[in-house]
Parts: structure tokens; C-alpha cells; sequence
């Protein structure tokens, strides 16, 4: 198997595409990984300008020695570049699994929303040694390469209807475009990182009223992590808040789910597994 990594959001240094290496030379080492030379580039926030990032997707996406598209990291980006990709997409994209999450999220779900690929939410490729030691990139390599169910998202293995994970602020973002996939009968999850609780908030209010989103299964609370402070405190918890908003969505919440900017952080395909 050979996999290509971009970065359509942010950059990744050198040194985290060698730990990398490392690691699939030790674990994985029948799996060749090459990272485009844009993944190093630097513009201010971005990887790079807008075309570079969006040129580097498609020469991978596109290519047909390629297996896979692991995203290098999230940040912010992959949704500047969609307009510029999706049209350009060829028959060798559809061959492929697209690994990542977070602001990934614009990108698996606009692939998603027209059935190009493969999605996996999972660990990007620039995880290993930074917030992930080793054993999320194994649940996504594991599942790439033979299918092993070790490492999806626990629920999974029992309840069989269609699932999809997303950030909760992509979600909120990608609904109302045209980009926002089709979750009719799917078990959504969801997780987010960095926000103040009223934040959350306010996001879980778009996503229960969006027109878009109505049909789905049931939701999933994956980790809500680095939460900015509120003054004054805010006085409801992640799951107090979700739990009052599915009721005013009329779907039923699931319960949690192991995915989110964790360590341990689990693997979802989207669709069917």
C-alpha cells in the first residue's frame, strides 16, 4: 500500500514526517508513506498559499499509485481550497480513503456529500509524538490495511446503521453550503476543542435547528477538550447541553464517543462500516 500525505490546512515540520517514518518503518513497514514537499511550505497560517495546498491535493488525490490521502494536520484551510479541487477530481480519487478529522471535516464531508473516496476520521499524520503515542495511527493503519476493528469508535461494533464525525464547529460551518453531506439514517458525531462553553452552545443550537440535518439516527458526544474559561461560569456541562438540544432536535442522544483531540482517538469510517 502506498500512501500520500498533504496538508491542506496547516504545515508540519520535518521532524514530525520523520517520527512518522519511524514509526511505519517499525509497525507498518510493507506501507511506503510519502509526504508531498507542499506539507512543508509556509505562508503565514496556511501551509503554503491557497493553490499550492489546493495543487498538492490533486496531484495526490488524482494519482493512481496512491492508496490513501493521510491529512497531515488540521488547523484551519482545507475549505479555501474546495472550490478549487472538487472539479478536477478524477477516477483515481474515487479509489481512495481519506483519512483525517478536525478541519479536515470540510473536505471528508464536501467527498463525503459526493461520494468520492473513502472518508476515516482518525489521526492525522502529524500526531504521532505530539498528542498520540503511537497507538491512534496504528487503529488507522490497522483498518486501512486489513480491516481491523480494534480501533473504530466502540459503538460501531454493535449498532450498524451509517455513522459520520465531524468537529462540531466544521459542522456548524459546512451546513447551509453545499458542501454538507446527506446524514439521512446516520448516527452523528461529534467533538470539539478550544471553545467556551457558550460557544458549544450556540453551535449545538445551529445544529439542532439546521433543515439540512433533519433525519439523522442520533447523536454521539464525543470529548470537548480545552474548554476557554467563561466569566461568569457557564452552568451546564458538554453532555447537559447536548442532551437538552436533541430533545429540542426530536432525535435521541446515543451516548458518548472515544473520538475527539485526544490521545486515544477512535476511528469512524463514514457510511457503513
Amino acid at each position: 500500500m502506498r500512501i500520500g500525505v498533504v496538508a491542506p490546512g496547516r504545515s508540519v515540520s520535518h521532524e514530525g514526517s520523520l517520527r512518522l517514518a519511524a514509526f511505519m518503518a517499525l509497525t507498518w513497514p510493507q506501507v511506503e508513506i510519502v509526504f508531498h514537499p507542499q506539507c512543508y511550505l509556509s505562508e503565514g497560517h496556511f501551509a503554503g498559499p491557497d493553490a499550492a495546498r489546493a495543487t498538492a491535493f490533486l496531484d495526490y488525490a488524482n494519482d493512481p499509485s496512491f492508496d490513501a490521502i493521510w491529512f497531515a494536520r488540521g488547523g484551519y484551510g482545507s475549505n479555501r481550497i474546495l472550490e478549487a479541487v472538487l472539479p478536477h477530481l478524477g477516477p483515481a480519487a474515487n479509489r481512495k480513503t481519506y483519512i483525517g478529522f478536525s478541519d479536515m471535516g470540510f473536505l471528508m464531508g464536501a467527498l463525503y456529500a459526493r461520494r468520492i473516496g473513502r472518508q476515516l476520521h482518525g489521526a492525522m499524520a502529524s500526531s504521532i509524538g505530539m498528542n498520540d503515542k503511537g497507538d491512534s495511527a496504528a487503529w488507522v493503519l490497522g483498518w486501512l490495511m486489513n480491516g481491523d476493528k480494534q480501533g473504530l469508535e466502540p459503538s460501531l461494533l454493535t449498532d450498524k446503521r451509517p455513522a459520520a464525525a465531524f468537529n462540531l464547529a466544521i459542522l456548524t460551518t459546512l451546513i447551509g453550503t453545499p458542501y454538507m453531506p446527506d446524514l439521512t439514517d446516520h448516527v452523528l458525531m461529534i467533538e470539539d476543542v478550544g471553545e467556551p462553553l457558550y460557544r458549544i452552545d450556540r453551535m449545538l443550537f445551529q445544529m439542532a435547528h439546521a433543515t439540512q440535518l433533519k433525519g439523522i439516527a442520533g447523536i454521539r458526544l464525543g470529548y470537548v477538550t480545552d474548554v476557554q474559561e467563561n466569566d461568569p461560569p457557564f452552568n451546564e456541562t458538554p453532555e447537559q447541553m447536548i442532551v437538552r438540544w436533541c430533545r429540542e432536535m426530536g432525535v435521541p442522544y446515543l451516548g458518548r464517543a472515544e473520538i475527539g483531540h485526544i490521545e486515544l482517538n477512535r476511528v469512524v469510517p463514514f457510511g457503513v462500516i
